[in-house]
């Protein structure tokens, strides 16, 4: 339940003084009669904006990411070697802050790159390679029928 909902119902119903109320919740008495004189219904607080430590090599951390998405998988440092030159460049934070970042940074290449839902991309890869599932039976059929096409113009026996 809400602090002023607590605060007024135990003032005004049930008569408890401002002092024991202040005791009781571990407020000061002023903050307790600063709620009761208000109109407000709950107290507003500014919201906490904090600066992260992150914040200052984002740009140099997007761009290590980028190189690194170039390369092939094999040639690829890892986000542990990344937080290593990055700590070299006067980065304090944690390993676990790049990887957050790097985790958010890839969702959004991903989405900017590839708009369409995973049903698409499966079925333009099935229109792109017809080989795979149950057109690779298809496929067998085919070569069989060429195969026995191309035996009935030579010497060679029929595969059974």
């Amino acid at each position: 339940m809400a602090l002023l909902g607590i605060i007024r119902r135990w003032h005004i119903r049930d008569q408890v003084p401002l002092r024991e109320i202040a005791r009781c919740l571990g407020i000061s008495r002023n903050t307790v009669r600063r709620y009761l004189r208000s109109e407000t219904i709950e107290p507003a607080y500014a919201e906490r904006r904090s600066k992260r430590a992150i914040d200052q090599y984002a740009f140099q951390l997007s761009a290590m990411l980028k190189t690194e998405a170039a390369r092939s998988r094999k040639q690829r440092r890892t986000l542990k070697q990344i937080h290593e030159d990055l700590k070299e460049l006067g980065f304090e934070g944690s390993y676990d802050r790049v990887a957050a970042f790097a985790r958010t940074w890839r969702e959004g290449q991903f989405d900017r790159l590839n708009p369409a839902s995973k049903r698409t991309i499966a079925h333009l890869r099935r229109a792109m390679f017809p080989v795979f599932g149950r057109d690779k039976l298809n496929l067998a059929k085919i070569v069989l029928v060429k195969i026995n096409a191309s035996c009935a113009h030579t010497a060679l026996p029929k595969p059974t």
